[in-house]
């Protein structure tokens, strides 16, 4: 139980790492998609962003994963390893993706009074947090099922 404890503790911490990777890339990512595509964009801005963040974070989380958290299977090899993960990352990226827009988009664009309190910066931060918090348990328990030797 301690290990499990220990491997989630380190999880949490290469998430957190992550966490801001993806978070200030998809942030500017977004600003940079809104200033092409306009305000009125800002579900798909926000999703674009949100798109590249999370990529760029899939690397980093890779190579932390692996160094830090996860015991390698022995007998898998690396490239069906890397496949593996990134299929999984992909399916949280859809995860990911879609909370970010409803979020954004529905629920934000449907909520008058949620835009007057909430920028877009902040809008996105809260859809954001909630995407994170969802696919982190997804990361968590599919990687360990299937990539952890432990």
């Amino acid at each position: 139980m301690k290990k499990l404890l220990d491997q989630i503790v380190k999880f949490g911490i290469v998430g957190v790492i992550c966490f801001f990777i993806d978070y200030i890339v998809g942030l500017i990512g977004m600003n940079v998609a809104l200033k092409i595509l306009g305000e009125s964009s800002f579900s798909t801005a926000s999703t674009i962003g949100s798109a590249l963040g999370f990529t760029v974070s899939v690397i980093c989380n890779y190579i932390l994963s692996f160094k830090f958290v996860f015991q390698r299977k022995e007998n898998m090899d690396r490239k069906a390893e890397f496949v593996i993960f990134l299929i999984l990352s992909i399916i949280g990226l859809g995860i990911n993706a879609l909370i970010v827009w409803g979020f954004t988009g529905p629920i934000y664009g449907s909520m008058k009074w949620m835009q007057d309190l909430l920028s877009y910066n902040m809008a996105y931060t809260v859809g954001k947090v909630i995407a994170t918090a969802v696919v982190m348990v997804y990361n968590f328990i599919t990687r360990k099922k299937f990539l952890s030797a432990d």
